[in-house]
């Protein structure tokens, strides 16, 4: 019994074990895994995504226009009663002196329902390339819309790499603080032993500059601190996270490996892929086909379709005379082929000059884009040669400051240092392996920026 116990309690503890092991490895993030829950979260790309499906509507309504058009207009209302004819009295026919009827507007004959409709189902013919025009440009403002898409997504992936990279530099920084920090400790209480025993070569002075060095490493410390929980706020808030605790896959920032593209294939690429590119195409496409529609609208429309209308009021008289119009009581319908126009030519001149001008600035916005993008992709690859480059000269810097730093903490136990020299190795190790983590975190965030800009980071 005693034993099934034992076997039971031991295979729920490895039950427990195995799914807390679980619970941790899925909160394990990589980087790529952050930015796909950030892509999937972020609510800035759901906004741009409505906007797709906006200029989607805009199109299907340019598309609708060039279909059937119904229009039916009916009523119900009260009129006035009519018995009997034409003639006064209520004759049908007379001779001699005949008078017409003046009691319209009398109430001898009592009130009437009065119902009628009127309908058209008419369809464009011709537009002479108004809808068509209106088409084309509806279809370009989807992809114009669907490239900020793009864009967003690469803002918010860039905003995680960012939060991603600024976190470990962060905790490393913080890691470093914390060990250059009991270093000191153990400098100082061995400071504070000599004093008290009278032994070793310290003096008031060494104890003064060993606690002033652990000052600054508090700040630094606090400092440090605070932007590693910032950063991890910002990362739980991109990927939306921000009750969970969250743990990255990397003990430690290490540098990305430099890419082996050339400036020239950076340059190629980001011509063939920067969705800006995208979008001035799309838009000069559709600025053109929005000059050519606001020209179209000196011409008519050209329309063909069924016309017709209804009338009964059921306590009055009908008049079957073909010459004389009885809105009372009636039916009527006709196939019918008509042109419209809608002229206006102050007002039409004035949007032609209007989307015209619009059209110039986008060709002038093109031509600075093909200028200037190459000039990003430019400035970005010689920001990350450069900075890849410090990254190897601090790596050999922050190791020899810190062989530096062993060897005066060891000379200074031995009593044959000062603290003073102590602490300014100390300073310089951590001055240098800082510089070496802040040129890592810089590094690979160009990394980033620089596939952004080539447009072939998402």
């Amino acid at each position: 019994m005693a034993m099934n116990i034992q076997a039971s309690r031991f295979i729920g503890l490895w039950v427990l074990f195995l799914c807390s092991f679980g619970i941790q490895a899925q909160e394990k993030l990589s980087l790529q895994q952050a930015i796909e829950m950030a892509l999937a979260h972020d609510p800035r790309i759901e906004e741009k995504q409505a906007f797709v499906r906006q200029a989607r509507g805009l199109l299907q309504e340019a598309e609708g226009s060039a279909g059937f058009r119904y229009s039916v207009d009916s009523f119900l209302a009260v009129a006035t009663g009519l018995d009997g004819g034409f003639y006064e009295g209520g004759g049908d026919s007379c001779s001699g002196d005949c008078r017409l009827r003046d009691d319209a507007y009398d109430f001898d004959d009592g009130l009437s329902l009065w119902a009628g409709l009127t309908f058209s189902i008419v369809k464009p013919l011709a537009t002479f390339g108004r809808l068509e025009n209106y088409q084309q440009a509806a279809q370009n403002n989807i992809a114009i819309k669907q490239q900020d898409v793009s864009l967003q997504r690469d803002e918010v992936a860039l905003q995680v790499v960012k939060a991603y990279y600024g976190y470990l530099t962060a905790r490393d920084s913080r890691l470093l603080l914390e060990d250059t920090r009991f270093r000191l400790e153990g400098a100082l209480d061995l400071v504070e032993g000599w004093l008290e025993e009278g032994t070793g070569n310290a003096s008031q002075s060494d104890k003064y500059a060993l606690e002033s060095g652990l000052g600054l490493i508090d700040n630094f410390l606090a400092e440090a601190g605070g932007l590693e929980k910032i950063a991890m706020a910002g990362l739980k808030f991109l990927t939306g996270h921000e009750d969970d605790v969250i743990e990255l896959v990397e003990r430690r920032i290490q540098p990305l490996e430099l890419p082996a593209e050339s400036l020239d294939e950076w340059i190629e690429l980001a011509l063939a892929n920067r969705a800006e590119f995208k979008q001035v195409e799309a838009g000069l496409s559709a600025r053109r086909a929005l000059v050519a529609a606001s020209r179209a609208d000196k011409k008519p429309i050209v329309f063909a379709g069924v016309a017709g209308s209804l009338s009964y009021a059921p306590n009055r008289e009908t008049l079957d005379n073909p010459y004389i119009y009885d809105p009372f009581n009636h039916a009527a319908a006709s196939p019918l082929i008509g042109m419209r126009w809608q002229l206006g030519p102050g007002a039409q001149e004035g949007r032609i000059a209007q989307a015209q001008a619009e059209l110039d600035a986008l060709v002038h916005k093109a031509s600075f884009a093909r200028a200037g993008i190459p000039f990003q992709v430019r400035e970005q690859y010689y920001s990350m040669q450069a900075r890849y480059q410090s990254i190897d000269s601090m790596r050999k810097s922050s190791r020899s400051a810190r062989r530096w730093m062993i060897a005066s903490y060891s000379d200074f136990e031995a009593g044959l240092e000062e603290a003073d020299k102590v602490i300014n190795a100390l300073q310089v190790y951590v001055l240098s392996y800082a510089e070496y983590l802040r040129a890592v975190n810089d590094f690979n965030n160009l990394v980033s920026k620089m596939k952004s800009v080539s447009g072939v980071f998402q």
